[in-house]
């Protein structure tokens, strides 16, 4: 299946929404006081799984995508995890 970049920012703005709410989560967690890298590493690392789990719900895999679509996820989760570090200040 090939993504537009319709579908591509669709799934891109529901795992941003889902990565946003899992930090929330965290940061009002007491259970979750953990340091800025383990807690950067959590949201990175949670970021690849639920991209995958979307991507798989479309039945593409991540090692088949186009470069320039592969840049574009990863300039987006950069953004994602700073834009979280601020609002959070985590």
């Amino acid at each position: 299946m090939v993504l537009s970049d319709k579908i591509i920012n669709e799934i891109l703005d529901s795992l941003d929404n889902s990565i946003i709410e899992l930090a929330k989560g965290a940061s009002e967690s007491l259970e979750f006081q953990s340091s800025h890298e383990e807690i950067n590493s959590f949201l990175s690392s949670q970021y690849e799984i639920r991209l995958q789990n979307l991507l798989n719900g479309k039945n593409v895999d991540i090692h088949y995508l186009e470069s320039g679509i592969k840049n574009k996820i990863i300039q987006r989760k950069q953004k994602t995890l700073e834009d979280i570090s601020k609002l959070f200040k985590i």
